[in-house]
């Protein structure tokens, strides 16, 4: 009896504890489904549609927060144009129909103001017609370069001739970042190009006032109408070349300076830089010294160098650049020529070859114009060796072929 007593007091805790939790359980079901029911004291808001959006088990009447006759009265009120959202329409994706826009009749047109009709005109403007007009504007800014002033005097005294560069305006914004320049101004007095100055650089300005003065001596007073001045205007970069912003070509025939001082004024217009088809061709001669271990060689000639701008014929000079697996091991120089299509050099370089043989040995001639102040530019180019294209590789391989013979050819230049 008294071991039954323990058995019967564990079966009724155990009937006991399921029925409080079952009891606990159905308590926490009734509390949700009563929470779920109550209806929300707020609105959710769409906010990238702007459409107002309630609950589902919501009536119609606190969907829209209004009656059916204020509906009627917003539905008078509102134009035909505006755009009405009814969320009941709504598919089960929550999408809109599709709705047809009904064409404007002829009283319709009739009777819409004129103020509306400009503003539907203005709306129709397309964005290709924008871009269109935004691109003319910008190119018109982009042709105008700027004007620059200067003044012209002959001094009879001491025969000299004197150009005052005074200032330039409204120039271009080289730099995009800073949206400024560094101008200065080059001039040039052609077609013999034997005076060249250039004046000092203005930082971070578009306006510079130079006012610098030239005096050139020894110009006598009759060749004054022969005489053409060439400004070029640029702005300096201390990382890469000078951006060349414009030139001014001033032909000096019909002014006359014997009343004294003259003030000019230019627009500045783009570089014309007039580059022909062919670069012109080189004359070299090269022997192979194969007990010396050697390499002779002699630029010769250049003939039909082109122009290099409009200021007239180059100042040619011709830079030998001597490469050993691909690396620099030795360059040279000829003296340069003036104000010559046609230059003849002469000059002879001798170069050693740190290696027995020719196969990794090539040699480069630049031809470039000299040009006191800037940087000389490259006229045309020739590359000699086991690589080479054309007569290139074709001189290269007698010179292989016949060691201790002096073997001259005419060759075709490159650009640079």
């Amino acid at each position: 009896m008294r071991d039954e007593i323990p058995t019967v007091v564990g079966i009724f805790s155990a009937f006991g504890l399921v029925f409080s939790v079952s009891l606990f359980a159905w308590i926490c079901c009734q509390r949700k489904s009563s929470k779920s029911n109550k209806t929300p004291p707020y609105k959710f808001v769409h906010v990238l549609k702007g459409v107002d959006i309630y609950p589902e088990n919501l009536n119609s009447k606190k969907k829209f927060g209004a009656d059916d006759k204020s509906e009627a009265k917003n539905k008078s009120a509102t134009p035909k144009n505006s755009l009405h959202l009814d969320l009941e329409k709504r598919d089960l994706n929550g999408n809109f129909p599709k709705t047809t826009t009904k064409m404007q009749g002829s009283t319709d047109l009739e009777n819409s103001s004129p103020k509306h009709f400009a503003e539907r005109k203005k709306d129709s403007v397309s964005p290709d017609s924008l871009k269109s007009i935004t691109s003319l504007s910008s190119e018109d800014k982009q042709d105008k370069l700027g004007t620059l002033f200067f003044s012209l005097e002959y001094n009879f005294e001491k025969k000299a001739f004197v150009v005052n560069i005074k200032e330039a305006r409204g120039l271009p914004a080289m730099d995009e970042q800073s949206m400024t320049s560094d101008p200065y101004i080059k001039m040039t007095i052609l077609p013999e190009k034997k005076h060249k100055v250039k004046t000092r650089v203005l930082r971070k300005t578009l306006d510079p006032a130079f006012d610098e003065t030239f005096t050139f001596y020894g110009i006598p007073y009759s060749q004054i109408q022969d005489l053409t001045l060439h400004f070029m205007v640029l702005s300096f970069d201390r990382f890469s070349r000078d951006d060349v912003i414009g030139e001014v070509l001033i032909p000096l025939a019909g002014t006359e300076l014997s009343e004294g001082r003259l003030l000019m004024d230019r627009e500045i217009i783009k570089r014309n830089v007039r580059k022909s088809s062919g670069r012109g061709e080189l004359l070299v001669s090269l022997c192979y010294q194969s007990t010396t271990n050697t390499l002779t060689v002699v630029v010769l000639k250049a003939r039909h160098l082109p122009k290099s701008d409009v200021s007239g014929l180059s100042d040619p000079y011709v830079k030998v650049n001597l490469y050993h697996a691909k690396k620099r091991i030795s360059k040279k120089k000829t003296h340069v020529k003036k104000c010559t299509p046609n230059a003849v050099f002469n000059e002879l370089f001798v170069f050693d070859i740190p290696c027995e043989g020719l196969d990794d040995i090539s040699i480069e001639f630049l031809v470039l114009d000299s040009d006191r102040g800037s940087r000389n530019e490259v006229i045309g180019r020739l590359t000699l060796g086991s690589s080479a294209e054309g007569t290139g590789g074709e001189h290269w391989k007698e010179i292989c072929e016949y060691p201790r013979r002096q073997i001259a050819k005419w060759h075709m230049l490159c650009d640079g």
